[in-house]
């Protein structure tokens, strides 16, 4: 029996030990699963930090196939997706004993090397496709054939092969910030239609102080208050900016860290919540959102 090798730029990956899985997180991994057992890619879309990415690889994980991880950039092209040429190699030769001569040896010896969408596509792997509104919409027209009709087109250097039939176990699960944020651009509605949308928002409560107690290693009671803070100034500011649980994180890993559990806060501690819950508040919101954060320092801290 033939031993096939996993490519190189595959992840193998396993379920977290530390993974948190509350109802709510529970849910949404079942829910992407049996749309992707179903037959259909998963995209979890919603704003930044609140776990899209970690998300897509525990669901990934659970699936128990190689992962191949592609990161949404503005400059990628079909290549980067699918592959291209490679080869050239140029050598300079210099003369020790007649220094006005300069011999250049050029070679070109073309092969093709795959990319990460072909292998996955070829071994039947599961793409993590992060971030895919940060590629330029043109550098995904290639995923349509292969969500919709399981057919990747490759191009004439390739060899012999004018397509690639997609492995019957390759799925995708992509991920994407709304479109007002800087970076992103609008994908195809075509591509959209391919897929099952999965809106992320903030978690709820139990989530976030579960999260903020793992990742900070905070005492229960205080990562309660700090996930306290920050939802009553997510309710406060009114722009995309809105402290996550992220924001629970590094504010729980800032007091685990100068150990000001259960002490009165002091200036530094009051000006870490400030630089961490106040970027980009909005001017008439500005005095209400200070006034949030000392109200709720002097009740928790």
């Amino acid at each position: 029996m033939a031993i096939v090798e996993e490519p190189a730029m595959t992840l193998s990956l396993k379920p977290g030990r530390n993974f948190i899985e509350t109802p709510y997180i529970r849910d949404l991994t079942n829910r992407a699963l049996e749309y992707i057992r179903a037959g259909f890619p998963v995209h979890f879309s919603g704003p930044a930090g609140v776990g899209k990415t970690t998300l897509s690889l525990h669901a990934a994980a659970l699936l128990e196939r190689p992962v191949v991880l592609i990161c949404g950039d503005h400059e990628f092209n079909s290549s980067d997706l699918v592959g291209g040429l490679y080869g050239y190699r140029k050598k300079y030769v210099k003369d020790n004993f007649i220094r006005s001569v300069l011999k250049t040896d050029e070679s070109m010896t073309s092969h093709w090397v795959d990319s990460r969408l072909t292998t996955a596509c070829q071994y039947g792997l599961t793409l993590v496709y992060d971030e895919f509104t940060r590629s330029r919409p043109e550098a995904n027209n290639v995923l349509l054939s292969v969500l919709e009709e399981r057919i990747l087109p490759l191009p004439s250097t390739r060899g012999s092969e004018n397509y690639l039939k997609v492995h019957p176990d390759f799925t995708a699960i992509f991920t994407s910030n709304p479109e007002e944020y800087a970076g992103v651009y609008n994908s195809q509605d075509a591509l959209r239609d391919r897929m099952v949308t999965i809106e992320v928002g903030n978690f709820d409560e139990e989530t976030e102080v579960a999260v903020t107690r793992t990742k900070s290693g905070v005492a229960l009671e205080d990562a309660r208050r700090i996930v306290s803070l920050v939802r009553k100034v997510r309710e406060v500011k009114s722009n995309k900016l809105t402290p996550t649980v992220r924001a629970c994180i590094i504010i729980g890993k800032v007091l685990k860290l100068k150990e000001e559990t259960g002490v009165e806060p002091n200036h530094t501690f009051r000006q870490t919540c400030l630089d961490i819950l106040m970027p980009e508040v909005r001017r008439e919101e500005r005095e209400e959102v200070i006034q949030v954060i000392d109200e709720a320092l002097a009740v928790y801290f």
